[in-house]
């Protein structure tokens, strides 16, 4: 059981596991989304490439393509604020999957990527004018990654593995990463992700946070699926007892963060309206999992990322310009 771990000093190192993907952003209308079937906010599964182009078909609205995914995502936030960061997942042998790499080296992170004939996995968010995102996805090449692939030697120097629930529609991948991350002594954090992963996945859940998890990350959405309680105080106590430190983040009026039975709140940042919410759950943890990996109180490290947060809302996609980064380094 993975209860009252402690990080061990000498490490800085955050290594995160999930899937290679490269997002596709649509800022479309309502209307359109309705269309497609999807639910807001929440994520499909396409069964092919073919389904994605046959959506793009139908939009004449621009198209934004940007590496994604919501583990490197986080990783690459990791890095950006100047920690040692790095990434694990299986990408297409392919011009996306080579933009992927050298992208993630541009950024201070160091690529473990496996490589596959599939091609590299995709991400259709479809931006609707309230800045929900609501996502299909082909895993293409990330599919392919295999449990042996996922070896203890990467995680030998981490200070912490960051995993993305999505991970659980691969629960054999899932738990080979979590047993070699466990095996090295390395803090492991879980975000649920999407509340219709926790539907998904609420069979094998919890044992899985009981067993192995350090840090368990959900939203309002994924907390209220996960625990049947409406009530944010409750769901948040449900969670804790499953792991040392759980958040509960509620949009923008901040989050909830109980810490080895201490919670704190911490409050809403700015007040300008979000342009786009993809990439906000990853970026609030790059900077949560960056100050907890480096001492910093409880309250700071929610401050932290809280600002990540913040920034990338400012902008379409997750990628956090130049002058947002220097904004978030001076809470530093």
């Amino acid at each position: 059981m993975a209860k009252g771990k402690k990080k061990d000093p000498r490490r800085k190192l955050i290594a995160g596991v999930g899937s290679a993907l490269v997002d596709i952003l649509l800022l479309e209308s309502e209307q359109f989304l309705s269309s497609t079937g999807a639910k807001k906010g929440g994520m499909v599964h396409a069964s092919s490439d073919a389904v994605i182009d046959d959506l793009l078909s139908q939009s004449t609205a621009k198209q934004s393509v940007v590496p994604g995914g919501s583990a490197c995502n986080t990783i690459v936030g990791v890095g950006r604020l100047g920690g040692p960061a790095r990434f694990i997942g299986k990408r297409g042998n392919d011009d996306l999957g080579r933009l992927f790499e050298s992208s993630l080296k541009k950024q201070n992170v160091e690529p473990v990527l496996f490589t596959s004939n599939s091609p590299t996995g995709r991400v259709l968010s479809i931006i609707t004018p309230d800045s929900q995102r609501s996502m299909f996805t082909y895993l293409g090449a990330a599919s392919d990654m295999k449990p042996e692939e996922v070896l203890p030697q990467y995680f030998e120097d981490a200070a912490l593995v960051h995993l993305e629930g999505y991970l659980l529609f691969n629960e054999a991948l899932l738990l080979a990463s979590l047993k070699a991350a466990q095996k090295s002594g390395a803090l492991i954090s879980l975000d649920l992700a999407s509340y219709t992963v926790v539907e998904a996945s609420k069979r094998i859940l919890g044992d899985i946070i009981q067993e192995y998890v350090d840090i368990v990350i959900a939203n309002e959405d994924e907390a209220r699926t996960f625990t049947g309680l409406t009530d944010e105080g409750k769901a948040l106590m449900r969670l804790a007892e499953k792991a040392d430190t759980a958040v509960l983040k509620i949009g923008k009026r901040g989050s909830y963060i109980s810490h080895f039975g201490k919670v704190v709140k911490v409050g809403r940042m700015g007040s300008g309206a979000a342009v786009d919410t993809t990439g906000a759950g990853d970026l609030w943890a790059s900077g949560f999992l960056y100050g907890l990996v480096n001492d910093y109180p409880i309250e700071a490290c929610g401050k932290l990322a809280l600002a990540c947060g913040y920034e990338v809302c400012q902008v379409v996609g997750a990628s956090i310009p130049e002058e947002g980064w220097r904004r978030i380094k001076a809470c530093l």
